[in-house]
């Protein structure tokens, strides 16, 4: 009997994703860790391929670690068990054991009830468009090669999987570490209890500063709404403003996004992480920058002045790093507080971006509220709203219809813009959860809420006339 992916499943190049005990279930997590080694032993021609495993700190981590575990056992996959580590440590942690590839337990920013398989290469990055359907056809149309007794693979731990990721991060060329270190910056942490506790206070004790921090116990019982958003992050900012931090640092619970607080205990939105970070790296390496449609108009203004190429790609940080590999990109990364430094590896790295942030506030002697200041002072607007089964094509006809944009780009769902009046508006389905997302940007909130409007109105006016829904892959990202 075929197996029957369950409805609501959330699949794409982010992931298997689901709530737990619902969509997804250790079953679930079996069969797609299974067509996971099967896929490895085929694309590697390897009859015992090498998986690093690890997983974030979510209460459902560790039955569902074992359970694929077990799975690559099983189809005789050797497999490597980091444990509870950040999800840009496990990536990195690929390339440093030559591993056939690995899998990462995380939802990421998903609220606790979720949990998912991120399932990686063996070049430290997630699965792409083309290698996602190839694995996926071991799931139900390709038999899985079980083992007899004397080729199940074996499993052996790694617990210096964190010192390794830091020990890298203090390498990059242009980090001061010992001016670092005598500056004693004073660092404001949260870490959600998630698995960026583990690594985020060690390197910033590296790197001299004095922590304060909160919820950096990895026990993934969080505190607040998992994703470092401003308005999630009440304590943090008064956190800063008691304790006279020079900067408040949060994370997501797998540790591959950075959101920061100003000085004045202001969150002062997670786009601002990867443009800091590129000023910094502008600043000793010029050369083309990548981030998604989703992003602020502030990192393509700092790529502006550095007089450097700036491209965008669909959302989703493997889309962002193929288009880095092809442009040579020297940064990348997501608005969504995710910095990708080729320096160390390709993919989202809360870590890396702290240490770049703060080697920005060294070398400039600017607080970060001078740096937000430096900025034009867009106002980005991000909506949320249910998804059904309805196809967008139409939604996506009527607003290009109307709005007459000068710029139109269709990579993923529909994105528009007016370059010369600083204005964008994007509409795409997630790739994490069953929602659309909505997001809007322009010099006034006035401007960018009336683009949501026109986008919520189009959306209305497209449900009515779809058609039957077109045959379409699993969306992309976040």
């Amino acid at each position: 009997m075929a197996f029957e992916i369950p409805p609501g499943l959330m699949v794409s190049v982010s992931g298997i994703r689901g709530r737990v005990g619902v969509e997804l279930t250790p079953e679930v997590v079996s069969r797609f860790a299974a067509a996971f080694g099967a896929y490895l032993r085929e694309e590697s021609g390897r009859p015992r391929p090498l998986v690093v495993i690890a997983r974030d700190a979510r209460t459902s981590g560790p039955m569902f670690a074992a359970a694929a575990t077990a799975a690559l056992q099983a189809v005789g996959c050797d497999v490597v068990d980091l444990g509870l580590v950040p999800t840009p440590t496990a990536l990195f942690s690929i390339r440093h054991h030559g591993a056939d590839g690995g899998i990462v337990v995380t939802a990421s920013h998903n609220p606790v009830e979720w949990n998912a398989l991120k399932l990686c290469s063996r070049a430290g990055m997630f699965l792409d468009a083309e290698e996602g359907p190839r694995m996926r056809a071991f799931v139900n149309d390709r038999p899985l090669p079980w083992c007899s007794w004397d080729g199940v693979g074996g499993r052996t731990c790694d617990d210096g999987a964190v010192q390794r990721h830091i020990d890298a991060i203090l390498r990059i060329p242009y980090l001061d570490v010992p001016a670092l270190r005598h500056r004693r910056f004073r660092v404001a942490l949260d870490c959600i209890r998630g698995a960026g506790a583990v690594l985020l206070p060690r390197l910033l004790e590296a790197l001299g500063c004095e922590v304060v921090g909160i919820n950096l116990e990895p026990d993934g019982r969080f505190h607040r709404p998992p994703e470092p958003v401003a308005e999630n992050l009440g304590e943090l900012e008064r956190l800063v403003r008691e304790s006279g931090a020079d900067l408040g640092l949060a994370t997501d619970p797998d540790g591959d996004r950075l959101a920061l607080v100003s000085e004045r205990g202001r969150a002062i939105g997670e786009d601002f992480t990867l443009a800091l970070a590129a000023k910094l790296v502008l600043r000793h390496r010029p050369g083309p920058v990548v981030t998604n449609l989703s992003t602020s108009r502030v990192v393509e203004d700092v790529a502006a002045r550095a007089g450097v190429p700036f491209h965008r790609a669909p959302v989703g940080e493997i889309n962002v790093a193929r288009r880095m590999q092809a442009e040579g990109a020297v940064i990348g990364g997501e608005g969504n507080g995710g910095v990708i430094l080729p320096d160390v590896h390709l993919t989202r790295d809360a870590a890396v971006a702290a240490a770049l942030v703060l080697q920005l506030l060294l070398e400039t002697g600017v607080a970060l509220e001078g740096h937000v200041g430096q900025e034009c002072p867009y106002v980005i607007v991000k909506e949320k709203l249910p998804r059904d089964a309805g196809p967008l094509e139409e939604t996506y006809r009527i607003l290009a219809e109307e709005l007459a944009a000068p710029q139109v780009d269709r990579q993923d769902g529909l994105w528009l813009a007016w370059p010369a009046e600083g204005r964008w508006l994007h509409l795409r389905p997630s790739g994490t959860e069953p929602i659309l997302r909505i997001i809007a940007e322009a010099p006034g909130e006035a401007e960018a809420r009336a683009l949501v409007d026109r986008a919520r109105a189009a959306l209305a006016r497209g449900a009515g006339r779809a058609g039957p829904a077109p045959a379409e892959a699993a969306g992309a990202g976040g």
